[in-house]
């Protein structure tokens, strides 16, 4: 064992978040999922805390994937309790960190190579098959399947369930099946060989969910409850679900080719949101809406298409619906028209604010009185 390990197993977090306020996280995000909730969850963070201890020398990196396989769990452990012990938690916000190996991991479980960068991974399959070639089939001691295993189980013993740790993002099912068989060729499969990529797609829902009960299981012992890449707490299981190859395919394709194991996968997932991403995807939006069991969207309009104002209307399709909502505010990086108020169009648009989950993390510190004025007014404080 380190030196670097033997400390971080000897040291005691110094994160500002009492494990007695996790029974007020539960009881109001029991209350959302619900429908119950008569106000919305609002996240907010503001980070620049005096951490109480000394930083580590490894460098802080958002992909997880991106630390060499030779670092220690427990290193990548005290460096992510370091960044967490300088964030304040406000509203509905808790401790949170995820495991992020890049989007689509799954296809590196089954198989292709992970490419990791300082600010992205990406994935490619080590050959190319055609498309009814492929035998998925995903092995429990493959090396990033483990890393992820290995990660959950460090962050479970170090924080005690002080931390929500989140699943990684597996991606969905089309959107593997394209990192395999690029996306060009898949278009072309749509039409050429119909049968064997719904074939492909439900080849890909098994290894899925076993990838997913396997971290799961890996997280469970310890894990107040349930999250992934979008922290929204859910005691029961929950995922962003996605299609982002669906952005380039009609309707007709989309109901024929995703709809079918997208719905089966929100039957299995009992808090089930769907991540629609772009412009693009919004003529998918009607569709998905129909499914009975999926619990929210999560829309993004994407930089370069406006501001939350400019999309009320996709807002109010998707609250008439039923669904829960997720509007992103923008964070410290964005101080534009689209302020921390952002919620106030939505709001007002839908008549209410229930049943909307807002996350406008890492504030300025400048504008913590405005921003807890906020939160008060929607009795989030």
């Amino acid at each position: 064992m380190t030196a670097a390990m033997q400390n971080t197993l000897n040291r005691e977090s110094t994160i500002d978040f009492a494990p007695e306020r996790w029974a007020g996280i539960k009881e109001t995000y029991r209350k959302f999922w619900a429908h119950e909730l008569k106000r919305p969850i609002i996240q907010m963070a503001f980070e620049g805390r005096e951490p109480g201890r000394p930083e580590p020398e490894l460098p802080f990196n958002r992909f997880s994937s991106w630390y060499s396989l030779d670092v220690p769990p427990e290193e990548i452990i005290d460096r992510w309790d370091y960044y967490l012990s300088r964030v304040e938690f406000y509203g509905d916000a808790f401790p949170n960190m995820w495991l992020n190996f890049g989007p689509g991991v799954l296809a590196a479980f089954l198989g292709s190579e992970l490419h990791a960068a300082e600010s992205t991974t990406w994935f490619s399959p080590k050959e190319k098959l055609e498309v009814g070639e492929y035998n998925f089939q995903l092995d429990k001691n493959n090396v990033w399947l483990k890393r992820v295993i290995d990660l959950a189980e460090a962050a479970g013993k170090f924080w005690q369930g002080n931390v929500q740790v989140g699943t990684t993002d597996l991606g969905g099912t089309l959107d593997v099946l394209s990192t395999f068989r690029p996306s060009e060729d898949l278009l072309l499969d749509l039409y050429d060989y119909p049968e064997e990529v719904k074939r492909q797609t439900w080849a890909l829902h098994e290894p899925w969910f076993q990838a997913y009960d396997l971290i799961q299981q890996s997280l469970g012992k310890y894990n107040p409850g349930y999250t992934c890449w979008t922290p929204i707490f859910s005691e029961e299981p929950y995922y962003m679900l996605q299609c982002d190859f669906c952005y380039m395919i009609g309707t007709d394709m989309f109901d024929e080719f995703v709809k079918p194991e997208l719905a089966a996968a929100c039957k299995r997932v009992k808090n089930a949101f769907y991540h629609l991403d772009g412009p693009g995807a919004l003529p998918h939006l009607d569709s998905l809406l129909e499914i009975e069991e999926l619990a929210g969207v999560q829309w993004v309009f994407g930089a370069g298409n406006g501001c939350i104002q400019d999309w009320l209307d996709v807002y109010e399709r998707i609250h008439k619906a039923g669904k829960l909502l997720q509007v992103a505010g923008p964070g410290a990086s964005d101080p534009g028209k689209d302020s921390y108020r952002a919620l106030d169009a939505v709001a007002d648009r839908l008549g209410t604010a229930e049943g909307i989950y807002y996350t406008c993390n890492w504030q300025p510190t400048e504008n913590k009185d405005k921003v807890l004025r906020f939160l008060e007014d929607y009795g989030a404080l």
